[in-house]
């Protein structure tokens, strides 16, 4: 089994979160970047970045305060917390059901197309790799998620180190904001990652584009 070569160059990776309104054609995207002291932060909204000071407005989004590695805004008249790495949180009249359409990626440090969302339930942060067959989660990511990996299908890929001992397995679901994608395949290495490689058994069900420093990912 060849799943990838990983042989990213150490970054030093700033977490996003994603804060959907949900609600058909209406839906709105904010993810927290970073902040610049305590009176300005960094906001992609729809994928469009734009530095907001605390009180003011753009696009229906209030930045309220700015604080350690989170900022409350206010959207559609409620205030949500962003943090940094945390999971993602829901506004809005959606459902919450994983019946999403479309993912929107911003770009993060290196130009890598990052986010945080779940696997079987369980937090995780995700990195886009096109040039990975399958999936890749790291031995300690698949110990926290609960995933059975000593009964995968055995194999080796060759990564930045060597050659690494590899475990397929299926994952349940896989999802990020609204979209939730099922019955997923995927490896599991015995090597430190920093993240969840997004592979193409992920984003083969769906269609790419990329808009300058966005990628878009729309349910086929």
């Amino acid at each position: 089994m060849h799943a990838h070569r990983l042989g990213w160059p150490l970054l030093t990776l700033t977490l996003t979160l994603t804060l959907t309104l949900a609600g058909g054609a209406g839906a709105q995207t904010v993810s927290l970047s970073g902040s610049l002291g305590s009176s300005k932060a960094l906001l992609l909204i729809d994928g469009q970045p734009h530095t907001l000071a605390v009180g003011s407005s753009v696009k229906g989004v209030t930045l309220k305060r700015v604080g350690d590695g989170e900022a409350e805004v206010e959207m559609a008249g409620r205030s949500n917390v962003l943090r940094l790495g945390a999971a993602p949180a829901k506004v809005g009249g959606g459902s919450g059901g994983g019946g999403g359409n479309e993912i929107v990626l911003p770009a993060g440090p290196g130009g890598h197309f990052m986010a945080t969302g779940s696997i079987n339930g369980k937090s995780v942060q995700f990195m886009v790799d096109t040039g990975a067959t399958v999936m890749a989660i790291s031995q300690t990511d698949a110990d926290r998620i609960g995933i059975d990996w000593k009964r995968g299908r055995r194999g080796v890929s060759h990564t930045a180190g060597g050659v690494v001992p590899v475990y397929g397995v299926n994952l349940t679901s896989v999802r990020i904001g609204d979209v939730e994608v099922f019955n997923v395949e995927a490896v599991v290495l015995q090597a430190d990652m920093p993240m969840v490689l997004l592979g193409n058994s992920f984003l083969s069900r769906f269609s790419m584009r990329r808009d300058s420093d966005v990628m878009r990912l729309e349910r086929k």
